[in-house]
Order: C-alpha cells, then structure tokens, then sequence
C-alpha cells in the first residue's frame, strides 16, 4: 500500500522533470518562499522497490484478500499525478475461510489514505496584446484515496 502510493508520488515527479526538459515554464516554491524555477531536482530511485513491485502486483494482494478490491482510475489533467487509482471494495462482508461464500458477521470495510498531489493552476496575468504564452503554478495540495479493503467487526450500538 505504502509502495504504491511512493510510486504515485515518483511518478508526479517524474512528470514534473519530463515539463522541464520540454521547455516548459515550471514555478514551483518551497514551504519558506524560496523559488525553484530552473533548479534541477536529483532523483534517486530504489532499485530494492522496483523487485518487490516485480514480485507481486496490487491486483494479485486484492484478490487473495478476504475483502477483495477492484481499481479505478480517476483522470484530472490540472493533477499531479494526473491519474490515481482508487480501490472499490467488491463485497459488503468478508469471505469465509471455508470457502463457503461471503460471511455476513464481518464487514469490508475501505483503507483511506491521505496522499500530496500537486495542482496547476494558470498564473494571473494582465491581458497583453501578442497572445503572450500562458504560464502556470503548481499547488501543493491532498486527496484521500482508498488503497484497499479489510474486514472489520460490525460496530453494534446498544439500544436501552
């Protein structure tokens, strides 16, 4: 779970580095206001990570699970990364160890995961004539994505 979301934050990075080598305008600032534009960023990446994603994919954990999960896509083109992968819990309860269907005594419930997404946003400029190019800004942001299921006991509130 961890892995993927470190994948998701290589990969927006990644995008981050491949704008810059286009050409593009990139104004990012850091926490403090010091401004990183035509800074080169280093990005060191580990080659420990890439076996254990090679040894087994996310979809092969949610299918082994008790409360197994299906991924969708969500696409938005002002993110960083522009696509994230949300789980969807596939059952209401959690299947039986025997293998007898689904177990109602149990609840899947969903894994939320609060993750940093950056969001371009068109800078402000007044209005020039000459079609000047568009320039835009990156905002640090969050989104909270669900990364899997569990089963879970169901909450009972007791009546008096």
């Amino acid at each position: 779970m961890l892995l993927v979301l470190r994948t998701l934050l290589v990969l927006g990075l990644a995008t981050l580095l491949h704008a810059a080598r286009k050409g593009q305008a990139l104004s990012l600032k850091s926490g403090k206001g010091i401004k990183l534009k035509g800074k080169t960023v280093r990005l060191v990446l580990d080659s420990s990570v890439q076996s254990q994603i090679a040894s087994m994919s996310a979809s092969t954990i949610a299918n082994m699970s008790l409360s197994p999960w299906t991924y969708r896509d969500s696409y938005v083109e002002s993110r960083l990364p522009w696509r994230i992968s949300h789980a969807q819990c596939l059952t209401s309860g959690c299947l039986s160890l025997q293998g007898g269907g689904e177990d109602v005594a149990l609840q899947a419930k969903p894994i939320y995961y609060q993750v940093l997404v950056l969001h371009r946003v068109q800078r402000r400029q007044p209005a020039k004539k000459g079609g000047r190019k568009r320039k835009y800004d990156f905002r640090l942001g969050t989104e909270l994505i669900t990364v899997g299921c569990t089963c879970v006991l169901p909450s009972v509130v007791p009546q008096q």
